[in-house]
């Protein structure tokens, strides 16, 4: 966040996309808006919950669709989880993770 505080204005946007497309030495086009965005508080937060939503799909091989489907949820709601509007519950938490450690069982709920 302290990256954020140093934004002021355009040009020290520019400064701070420069810097970090230097040190990942590659262009990111979506940079500059997004750190705007951030400066504004626009932007979304990652949090935990997220991150193992799509670790859990992305294990699995499938798409939103087929995964909402495979665990029996709203496709909407899927996506909702992964782009952090909402947080899944516990027991949806607990089943993800399990699925991040051991894939097959995705397969397994197919089957069940």
């Amino acid at each position: 966040m302290r990256i954020i505080a140093v934004i002021t204005d355009a040009g020290a946007v520019q400064k701070v996309a420069a810097a970090i497309e230097s040190d990942a030495g590659e262009s990111l086009p979506d940079l500059r808006q997004a750190l705007l965005e951030a400066k504004a508080g626009l932007g979304r937060a990652t949090t935990p919950g997220r991150i193992l939503v799509r670790q859990a799909r992305e294990k699995s091989g499938l798409t939103q669709a087929a995964f909402a489907a495979r665990i029996q949820t709203p496709v909407a709601t899927l996506r909702d989880w992964e782009q952090g509007r909402f947080t899944p519950p516990g027991g949806v938490l607990c089943l993800l993770r399990l699925i991040v450690k051991q894939p097959e069982l995705s397969q397994e709920l197919a089957e069940a």
